[in-house]
């Protein structure tokens, strides 16, 4: 049964369009999004059948336009073609499983090759996962870092997960809930025990899902659970070190030996993680005191 048939079929510049489409609930895509599956010359999609069950529920006719599998997997071989419609003239819209494509999903090689070729290449944006858990985590959200999927393998997972426990953002990851577990017995080890995480799961479908707590809390929670459906983990940054005057001093004194007293400053803050205003008063008097 059609949800919605608010959409409107016009001529489209020839070209390349990335629609998001929802990542639960149907009513979720935008109405722009409607217009260019409406309109597109030729559909491409990482899963077809999804693609076409969501016109479906929409109430856009494909009719004889091509619907085209587009993936990781046959990328090579049907980006020609694709980039052949728009070499023709014809307008190609790239539908995403569920999501923002490109986020986690492929179509980079598609994008480039478009760019490349000089055709236009525009976004009908909406939907995004990580987007989502980041508005219900609770954490910050002034500054993120999307990190993609973490390594299967528990070696190269620790190894990724180190080089991320210092970010001064918050980080966003997916993750499978075959994995959930073990990711957490990583995030334990690496970001420690206390971090403040949230585990979204099933975001705008019926069963959604948000925990929220320290990394040890929501181990303790899922240790006798078995999770379903899809998954993102959102980590609060690292808690601000507590500095030493003595150790901001000798830092000052070390950087400003090679370096001006505004960069000095700058680079001591973000080492310390303190007010760039009030480092910078204070490299200012060491220098006048020290004659540095």
């Amino acid at each position: 049964m059609n949800q919605s048939t608010n959409f409107r079929i016009e001529r489209l510049a020839a070209g390349l369009y990335f629609v998001a489409t929802p990542i639960g609930s149907a009513r979720d895509i935008t109405l722009r999004a409607l217009d260019v599956l409406a309109s597109a010359d030729v559909i491409a999609s990482e899963d077809t059948r999804n693609t076409r069950k969501l016109m479906d529920i929409h109430g856009i006719p494909l009719g004889d336009r091509p619907l085209i599998a587009y993936h990781d997997h046959n990328g090579d071989r049907v980006r020609p073609r694709l980039l052949g419609f728009m070499a023709a003239g014809q307008s190609v819209a790239y539908a995403s499983d569920a999501g923002t494509p490109l986020v986690a999903d492929p179509g980079y090689g598609l994008m480039r090759g478009a760019i490349d070729a000089g055709h236009v290449v525009t976004s009908a944006p909406g939907p995004s996962a990580a987007l989502a858990a980041l508005t219900v985590a609770g954490l910050p959200n002034d500054r993120f870092t999307f990190a993609g999927f973490a390594p299967q393998a528990k070696g190269a997972r620790r190894t990724f997960l180190e080089s991320l426990k210092d970010y001064k953002s918050t980080v966003i990851l997916f993750e499978s809930p075959k994995r959930i577990k073990g990711l957490l017995g990583d995030l334990c080890d690496t970001f420690g025990q206390a971090r403040q995480i949230a585990v979204c799961r099933e975001l705008t479908k019926k069963f959604e899902e948000v925990l929220r707590g320290s990394v040890s809390e929501i181990q303790s929670q899922l240790e006798d659970r078995t999770l379903k459906g899809e998954i993102v983990v959102v980590i609060d940054r690292p808690a601000p070190k507590v500095a030493r005057t003595e150790d901001i001093d000798a830092a000052l004194q070390d950087a400003l030996i090679e370096m001006r007293v505004k960069d000095a400053a700058n680079h001591v803050a973000d080492q310390f993680g303190l007010p760039k205003r009030d480092t910078y008063q204070r490299a200012l008097k060491l220098k006048e005191e020290r004659q540095i």
